[in-house]
């Protein structure tokens, strides 16, 4: 006897289907080589990105993103409008967001790599510590870290002394970049921070343009290296769980 298929009720609601995770990027026009997180190729699911306009990097990293937040919300709402089931950004700095991003939205809201660091920390044996790599050192403040749940003794160092990755993608000096001068930048921070910090056992990128670089550094310090592509990646597995056969 041929059984009738069970009836299916497909729920609407949305404008966009199949893309859960929404990315708030800056206006930038440097080069976004696959790894860096405003590069679609970098993930491994589909997602779906507003560009929220007049947030340059420099007005967000070196002027604290001062005027912004409700340009930031308004692209986020969309973005859930549309579908989204959860919302992150492309610049660790926006950390200062996180509580009342995560407060106005009705999803989860991950805005910044920063944000692995309590987590990363929990995973190291006694005595040691996590430390970060940024792009920007002197603008790196307490409240940043603060927001993101890091101690206020965190031991992070900049790229401001770098040859490209800080002048290319802060300062906007122009909108090519030599990415293998963007990668020592990247292990010549990482170097220094391990000597300043013997005490370092791993490294979180704040950064969202550093993944690419992030296995040359490991491989450079001989420590795990963490950064956005982790962080989202485990966020993405929480709102899209993988499915298994039941025996």
């Amino acid at each position: 006897m041929t059984r009738s298929p069970e009836p299916m009720l497909a729920r609407g609601g949305k404008a966009v289907y199949g893309v859960p995770l929404g990315i708030l990027m800056l206006e930038a026009r440097f080069p976004r080589i696959p790894g860096d997180m405003g590069n679609g190729t970098t993930w491994p699911f589909p997602v779906m990105y507003r560009v929220v306009r007049g947030a340059t990097p420099e007005r967000v990293v070196l002027e604290g993103a001062r005027g912004l937040f409700d340009d930031f919300l308004r692209a986020a709402e969309e973005l859930v409008s549309l579908g989204c089931e959860g919302i992150t950004t492309n610049c660790g700095f926006l950390s200062l967001f996180q509580a009342e991003l995560a407060a106005r939205l009705k999803v989860p809201v991950a805005t910044s790599s920063l944000m692995q660091v309590p987590m990363v920390q929990a995973m190291l044996p006694p005595g040691r510590r996590v430390g970060v790599v940024t792009v920007s050192a002197q603008s790196l403040t307490p409240a940043h870290l603060a927001a993101a749940g890091c101690p206020p003794d965190l031991p992070f160092v900049g790229t401001e002394n770098g040859r490209e990755f800080f002048r290319v993608l802060i300062k906007a000096e122009k909108d090519d970049m030599d990415v293998a001068l963007a990668r020592e930048d990247i292990l010549d921070a990482g170097r220094d921070l391990v000597a300043r910090h013997p005490e370092v056992g791993a490294i979180v990128l704040e950064c969202t343009n550093m993944p690419p670089y992030a296995a040359a550094l490991s491989e450079a310090v001989g420590l795990p290296v963490f950064d956005i592509v982790s962080f989202i990646t485990w966020f993405h597995a929480g709102l899209r769980p993988r499915r298994f056969d039941r025996g």
